[in-house]
Formats: C-alpha cells, structure tokens, sequence
C-alpha cells in the first residue's frame, strides 16, 4: 500500500496522464500526494544578457511553475485528496537526480511519472528523466505513457 505518492508534472501530455494514474492510486489507497515541479534557472543565465532580461525570464519559470502546481493541485483537492506543492529550483543541475533527492527527503513510497517513451536515436540525443529516476532510486516507480 501506497500513502505518499510524488507526482513530478509539466505541461506535457504524459504528464497529465501520470496525474491521473496518481488521482486513482490515491483515492483508492488514502493517499497523500505531493506534486512537484522542477525549473532549471540556469538555463537562460548563460544567454546574451543585453538581449534578455534574465531575471524577468527565471521570475516567468517561478510563476509559471507555481501556477501549474497551484491548478492541480486544486483538482485533486476536489476529489478529497490530501496534497502537497513543492517547486524545485535548480541551477544546471540534473532534474532526475532532483527528483530522486526530493522523493528520499519527503519519504515517497512510490514516484509515479509520465514517460515519452522515445527510443533510438531520440533518445540518445535527450536522454530520458525517467530513465535517470530509474538508474537512481530505489523507491517504486510507475512509469505513465501518454496515448
């Protein structure tokens, strides 16, 4: 049985299906979820500061990710389920390994994560979250594909 699930979600397709084989595990086992998300502040600093406002960029990351979080964790709040946001800020880092750290810190009985699934050279070329979750962790995963 699975009290404390952790939901790493995004804007993705595969995400959305995650959540919501995460909905279903914690109604039926009582659970608490906590959704996180992770933003990678690093990722425009490098960039030509006299064309970008870098500060307003990360400051756009922050809210965005916060607003996702807050949107669904409304909906699973509706469906009586007890939740919990966390936005996870990085700096260049690896967001598996994040997410890993997260899981281990807040005691996760299971991770449960959506996937793309990519294979070949697709795969060689962006890696795969979920497959760094995998390598790293040795809390239960379930892996989501999007349909």
């Amino acid at each position: 049985m699975y009290t404390r699930i952790l939901v790493p979600i995004d804007h993705s397709e595969t995400s959305a299906a995650a959540l919501q084989e995460a909905t279903r595990l914690a109604v039926e086992q009582h659970a608490i979820v906590r959704l996180v998300h992770v933003i990678d502040l690093a990722q425009f600093a490098w960039s030509a500061n006299e064309f970008l406002d870098v500060p307003q960029l990360q400051a756009s990351l922050k809210e965005g990710g916060q607003s996702l979080l807050q949107e669904q964790a409304a909906l699973l709040k509706k469906q009586a389920i007890c939740t919990e946001t966390a936005l996870l800020e990085i700096w260049g880092g690896q967001i598996a390994r994040t997410l890993v750290d997260e899981a281990q810190q807040w005691q996760a009985q299971l991770l449960v994560m959506g996937t793309h699934g990519y294979g070949g050279l697709t795969h060689m070329l962006l890696g795969s979250v979920a497959e760094g979750v995998m390598r790293h962790t040795h809390i239960p995963v379930l892996l989501v594909k999007a349909h």
